[in-house]
């Protein structure tokens, strides 16, 4: 008996199982046929070198980055581009493209990108505002990104000054070219608050318009919150109406309450305001000027807003008074004045009696008048003068001191008094000129200076020989005997110029003598004028000298143009 069992049905024994579950290795050449053969195992280092080439990646990457943003943050805060301030004005995108493409087009920033990846970071990339802005020279990105979120752009200003009428004010918005779009209405009268308004390029008119009323309306409720108790004022309107005629009375902050108390005062006692400037209101409306100034006929012109003649208040105010008149009408001074007038420096004087205030308006029209002394002094009136033509009164510092006519002496006496003086002045010019001649001197005649019969007429009964007869008849029909000149070198030489030139007829040799007695060649007969007058003719008529027949300077005509040396 073995140690080993068999199966009885002629199987092969099975392999041993190790202690792990692993069957063993069956001994070479016996036992069962080997399984199917098994893939290859993957080597265990594939999957780890491709985590590592990742990580590898990720953090080059990483240090790209963190030296990306390291560099734009210090390239933030460097300063930038421009080399002077200049104004930008940043529109939309449709109009100029992004803003960082606006910024770097007006040389403001380097590179959009750059400051496109920056606002993004900062997380501002939609909180950039357009409109006009003034950059500094050297502005970092940084900076700039601050100043665009923060809508620091350009203001301008614009000052209403008190007492202006609502069209005054709105023809002032539209000359400024600052703003923008049209005025629809022009406001109610005193419903605008004067004052200077500070706004951005394009800000509309309308909106400033706006903003003004919405200022006036809240002055209004506050001033008339703190008014004074017994003031004969019922609405907030009527407030507006009196502080708009303080505010065309005075200029002076310190008398707006007591011009208001000198109105207040004749309100309750229901006299007439007389306020002049109730009149210039009535007529021109709201222009708010005359341009002239105010006459007895306009105080008499029946307008609504005529204090003169109306009871009480104008309908309305006549202007936009500031709010120093509002509150100089809600607390006026007390006192007893029931009249002012200008005082000639800018302010009133005041008075509680009509006497008084005579005396002071008395004493405004002599300041009135002194100042129109000065401006234009009166002109002492000259006589009329005597007869027509004489010579006015002039000023003696510039054309020298003329003496009025004497009394009953005739306005022509002084010119002809200087006329004598001139007559005597030329008559001793010739007396000293006379004297200047010594005694025994030849005079011009004698010495040839001036030859003498050469175009004078033959005296009647002058012998003389015409040519034709052989002595002196006197009953020639010549034209008698012309003087011989002796012609100088020079003139013969310049006659043979001439001669050579032109072909002349010679002339006699120096020292020679133009005898104008010779024979002269016979003239072909001239015909006959209707005057009966000696024809004139041209003597160089026909020949080369005949400037008619003279072509060479001719520059109509391109074949005769003399050369050009």
């Amino acid at each position: 008996m073995s140690g080993e069992l068999d199966s009885g049905d002629g199987e092969a024994p099975r392999p041993r199982v190790s202690l792990f579950g692993r069957a063993s290795k069956s001994a070479p050449g016996g036992g069962a046929p080997p399984g199917p053969p098994q893939p290859p195992r993957k080597p265990r280092g594939m999957g780890i070198s491709s985590v590592s080439g990742l990580l590898t990646f990720v953090l080059l990457g990483a240090l790209a980055t963190v030296g990306a943003l390291a560099w734009l943050l210090k390239e933030s805060r460097s300063p930038g581009p421009l080399v002077a301030d200049k104004v930008v004005m940043i529109v939309r995108e449709d109009d100029g493209g992004s803003i960082a493409d606006q910024l770097e087009g007006a040389g403001v920033i380097d590179s959009a990108l750059w400051f496109n990846v920056l606002t993004l970071l900062d997380g501002n990339r939609g909180a950039l505002k357009r409109g006009e802005y003034a950059f500094k020279s050297g502005m970092s990105m940084n900076d700039i990104e601050n100043e665009l979120v923060a809508h620091r752009v350009v203001m301008y200003k614009l000052t209403i000054p008190e007492g202006l009428t609502s069209e005054q004010i709105v023809q002032r918005l539209r000359e400024n070219e600052v703003l923008a779009g049209d005025v629809k209405e022009t406001p109610r009268e005193g419903s605008l608050m004067p004052d200077t308004y500070a706004f951005e390029r394009g800000y509309t008119r309308q909106a400033l318009l706006s903003a003004m009323a919405r200022a006036q309306t809240k002055g209004i409720e506050e001033v008339w919150k703190k008014r004074a108790p017994d003031l004969p004022i019922r609405s907030p309107g009527e407030m507006v109406t009196l502080a708009s005629i303080v505010e065309k009375e005075t200029g002076k902050v310190d008398e707006r309450p007591r011009v208001a108390g000198v109105f207040v005062n004749r309100l309750e006692k229901h006299m007439r305001l007389e306020s002049d400037p109730t009149i210039v209101y009535g007529l021109a409306l709201g222009k708010g000027t005359l341009g002239r100034s105010i006459t007895r006929a306009d105080l008499s012109q029946s307008t609504p807003y005529n204090t003169y003649i109306i009871d009480g208040l104008p309908p309305g105010p006549i202007c936009n008074p500031g709010k120093a008149a509002l509150e100089a009408v809600a607390n006026p001074a007390r006192s007893k004045d029931l009249y002012f007038v200008a005082d000639g420096t800018g302010g009133h004087v005041f008075a509680e009696t009509f006497d008084q205030h005579q005396k002071n308006v008395a004493h405004w029209r002599q300041i009135e008048k002194d100042v129109k002394d000065k401006l234009a002094p009166d002109v002492t009136p000259q006589p009329a003068p005597a007869i027509r033509g004489s010579i006015d009164p002039v000023d003696p510092s510039q054309f020298g001191a003329l003496v009025a006519p004497a009394q009953g002496q005739s306005a022509s006496a002084p010119i002809v008094a200087r006329l004598n003086r001139i007559g005597a002045d030329r008559k001793a010019k010739d007396a000293a000129l006379a004297s200047l001649v010594a005694p025994g001197v030849k005079s011009i005649e004698e010495i040839s200076a001036v030859v003498t019969g050469v175009n004078d007429s033959p005296a009647e009964g002058l012998a003389f020989d015409d040519g034709d007869s052989g002595g002196a008849t006197g009953t020639g029909t010549g034209t008698g005997p012309i003087a011989s000149v002796p012609v100088p070198p020079a003139m013969l030489a310049d006659e043979r110029a001439r001669e050579a030139k032109y072909g002349t007829a010679p002339l006699a040799s120096s020292g020679a003598v133009l005898d104008a007695t010779a024979p002269a060649a016979p003239a072909s007969p001239q015909p006959p004028t209707a005057s009966g007058r000696p024809r004139i003719f041209d003597a160089s008529e026909g020949t080369r000298l005949d400037p008619l027949l003279n072509k060479t300077y001719d520059l109509s005509y391109a074949k005769v143009v003399p050369p050009m040396q």
